[in-house]
């Protein structure tokens, strides 16, 4: 591991100093069991470095945690004879983070599972999306354009 903050407990299960039942592992990436899972099977696919958030991911880092996060996942599916699964991180406490390492969420879904995103959505205003994504685009990284 490149970089560990001592006081994360994700951290600590990269360093073995905490338990975890770990069910896949690659160069950049470990995937444990959620120990207050949604479902059983809900899983964690964690960064072996310490990221905070999704934007603080090593872009290198990326390739293995979508490699372990899509393993895991089809197997999740195949163990559980899944209909539907949800992919899904939280970053910021605004957005429910509650563990300030990064880490996807694969959690298993069931019909009638009583499990809602409620949203209410929204509608632009005439030029408003173009203006929004003319924005969006100044702050793009110059390589991209």
């Amino acid at each position: 591991m490149d970089h560990q903050d001592d006081t994360c407990i994700f951290c600590d299960i990269l360093a073995g100093r905490s338990p975890a039942e770990v069910l896949y592992e690659n160069a950049h990436a470990l995937a444990i069991l959620d120990i207050r899972p949604i479902h059983h099977g809900h899983s964690l696919v964690i960064p072996k470095v310490h990221c905070r958030d999704f934007l603080d991911v090593p872009p290198d880092y990326l390739p293995g945690l979508m490699e372990a996060t899509q393993t895991v996942a089809a197997a999740t599916v195949r163990t559980l004879s899944l209909q539907g699964f949800n992919v899904f991180s939280n970053n910021g406490r605004v957005a429910g983070q509650s563990v300030f390492h990064f880490h996807f969420h694969v959690t298993p879904r069931y019909h009638d599972d009583q499990i809602r995103f409620e949203l209410t959505l929204k509608r632009y205003t005439d030029g408003q999306m173009q203006d929004l994504g003319r924005r969006i685009r100044q702050n793009l990284p110059a390589l991209s354009r």
